[in-house]
Parts: structure tokens; C-alpha cells; sequence
């Protein structure tokens, strides 16, 4: 499956058994994210969270880089809101939305540059791994722009906002160790292995129980959002109900259990699509 953009770009999204890797891909350009590739992230999610052959989701740039973020040239338009007019997220905060909003685990897989507007495709992602020869920088302040709102929420609920105001303030460029020391990815691996390294750890992923891990997503997710709100417990609490009537009724707690007391690999049949998500009060799925 790919989503090509009409400006030379395109996300391309492949599938190997049960993982599906998202690609982001403008040759000879860092794989610079141009409006259409921003806006092709929204229906290629769509068509992830459909198939339910799809346990995993790699996102990674074609060759040797993640992304350089956003194309310059295209950045007015990029983040133009066409509702309010406001430049505070366009195509960028849609495509970020997208990818948050994917009920299966999700992991970016940066090597080379992630900056600016990239960094907010990696921050959507539930996990990070990077190879040692990542850079990262997020550099809305070396051309005098803001950077959506969208983003900067969720690097200061990644990183905090000391590490946030240090990181949107210089438009420094941090390496992959330091990166990991600052929380903004969970695991470095040497350029030689990385891809292995990914590779191993998202099969992993894919044979654990996809109830338990998209349950899982869904709770943590709503006590991030819910904070200390006055409606946190009660959110917390739906969400709760929800899986454990699912974790009763689905399988995979008595196969996982079986296969333990039987000491044999267990074999998760679950991959419930959107029809099994839970609904907000807005009518809207979980994100």
C-alpha cells in the first residue's frame, strides 16, 4: 500500500506477516515532510487500525533518516488551520492526531536526523528506539515560527517542561544518547544492529496478547490526558470497565493462562478492530 504525494514524497506503508511498517520517503530530501505526505498519514492510519492482520507499526524514513521535518517551503500552508485560519497545526496536527489516535502499538524507529515537525511524528509513536547515530533537534526558534500547540503538549508530557523549554528555546541538536537521558526515546542500539534490534523487539510486541497491550495503551493514555482533573477517576474508571468485560469475554486471558501452567508458548488470538475500541463521551474512539 502506498500513499504518494503529487510533489515528490510519499508515505508508503508495507506489511511483513503480522508488522506493518509506515515510511516516510522524499529521496534526496531527509525525507522532508511536504503537506500532502502530512496529510497522507491520516488515511494511511485509517487503513492500519482496519486490518487486523496488523499486530505492530513501525514508522521509519527511507534510507538513512527519519525525517528533517517539515518542508520550509510549504510551511505556511502545512500549518494552516482551515477552519480558524490560525497557523497553529494544520496538516502537521492532523497527521500527529492520526497517529496517536492508532489503537495498535506503535514504534518509531529513528535513525539519522529527526528534527522539528519529524519529532512530532516520533513523540505520537507509544516507543522510541534509535540507532547511536540519531540526531534529534527540535527548531522552531532558528526560523522565528511557534510550534503547534499540539506538539509542544506532548514533548512537555514526554520530557517535562525544563527539558521542553531547553530543547524549543536553543534548537540544539542532541545525539541519541542524550536523547535517551533526557527521556525523549527508550532505547539506543548500535548503528551496526539496529534495524535487528527493532526488529526483535516488535516481534516481541507481536506475539504478546493484543488485548492486553491495547488495553494497556488505552489506560495509560487516558491518565496522561486525564492529569488531575476532576474527571480522571471517572475516565480511568470507564476505560477499566471496559477492558475487563473485553479481557472476560475475549480468550486470550485462558490461552495466556493455559499455556503458562503448561509451560508452552501461548498463541493470542485476539486482534479486535475498531468495533471493539472504547467510545469516549464524545462518541469518538479512545485514542
Amino acid at each position: 500500500m502506498t500513499e504518494t504525494t503529487a510533489s515528490g514524497g510519499s508515505v508508503e506503508v508495507s506489511q511483513s506477516g503480522s508488522i506493518a511498517t509506515l515510511t516516510l520517503s522524499n529521496p534526496g530530501r531527509r525525507n522532508t515532510m511536504t503537506e500532502t505526505m502530512w496529510r497522507a498519514l491520516e488515511p494511511a492510519c485509517a487503513r492500519l487500525a482496519d486490518d487486523a492482520s496488523v499486530r505492530a507499526v513501525v514508522v521509519r524514513g527511507a534510507g538513512t533518516d527519519f525525517s528533517a521535518g517539515a518542508d520550509i517551503s510549504d510551511l505556511r500552508a502545512i500549518l494552516r488551520d482551515e477552519d480558524s485560519g490560525h497557523h497553529d497545526g494544520g496538516a502537521v496536527a492532523a497527521g500527529e492526531a492520526a497517529l496517536a489516535g492508532l489503537h495498535k502499538p506503535t514504534i518509531a524507529a529513528v535513525e539519522g536526523y529527526c528534527l522539528g515537525g519529524a519529532w512530532q511524528i516520533a513523540a505520537a509513536c507509544d516507543i522510541r528506539l534509535a540507532s547511536s547515530g540519531a540526531t534529534f533537534g527540535i527548531t522552531p526558534a532558528k526560523i522565528g515560527i511557534v510550534y503547534p500547540t499540539a506538539g509542544i503538549e506532548r514533548l512537555v508530557r514526554i520530557a517535562g517542561p525544563a527539558t521542553a523549554k531547553y530543547l524549543l528555546f536553543s534548537g540544539d541538536f542532541v545525539d541519541a544518547e542524550r536523547a535517551r537521558v533526557l527521556g525523549l526515546v527508550q532505547a539506543v542500539h548500535p548503528a551496526e544492529t539496529f534495524w535487528d534490534e527493532v526488529d526483535a523487539f516488535v516481534q516481541r510486541l507481536a506475539a504478546r496478547s493484543q488485548l492486553s497491550i491495547q488495553a494497556m495503551k488505552d489506560i495509560v493514555d487516558t491518565i496522561d490526558a486525564a492529569g488531575a482533573g476532576d474527571d480522571s477517576g471517572a475516565e480511568l474508571r470507564i476505560a477499566s470497565d471496559h477492558w475487563q468485560h473485553l479481557m472476560a469475554t475475549a480468550g486470550d486471558a485462558e490461552a495466556g493462562v493455559g499455556a503458562f501452567l503448561a509451560k508452552r508458548t501461548p498463541e493470542f488470538t485476539w486482534n479486535g478492530g475498531r468495533d471493539t475500541q472504547r467510545r469516549t463521551r464524545t462518541g469518538e474512539p479512545a485514542s
